[in-house]
């Protein structure tokens, strides 16, 4: 189980250093989004901050996830971003949704994989 932690983690940490470098470097060119997908995105790109700060998280997140440090703490940082992006792709942009529910069940399996140390955390005395 420890190799398919290993290789799940360092796909997903891949996935989001990846997303955040094409961003930060316009690697790629920005699609172009319709209709309520594109008000979305223009809302986000809107504030000014929000897509560096989510990018700049997913990077942070994804370089603890290759490197295999502070793993349970990058699982916690990151997965209020994967429901966001798991959501995003349910009701947006159905076309992404395969990576979507990757990351997913990813989080998922990162977590399970370190429930010890969560355990603490949910300790009701």
């Amino acid at each position: 189980m420890k190799i398919a932690y290993t290789i799940v983690r360092v796909l997903m940490g891949a996935l989001f250093v990846f997303s955040s470098a094409a961003y930060f470097f316009q690697l790629i060119p920005t699609p172009e989004l319709t209709g309520n997908m594109k008000e979305f995105n223009e809302g986000l790109t809107a504030s000014g901050y929000f897509m560096t700060l989510l990018k700049g998280t997913e990077f942070v997140c994804g370089i603890a996830f290759i490197v295999g440090r502070l793993v349970p703490l990058a699982s916690i940082v990151i997965a209020p971003v994967v429901i966001n992006i798991f959501f995003v792709h349910v009701f947006l942009a159905p076309e992404g949704l395969p990576i979507a529910i990757f990351l997913v069940v990813a989080s998922g399996f990162v977590a399970y994989y370190n429930r010890n140390i969560y355990k603490p955390l949910f300790d009701v005395k």
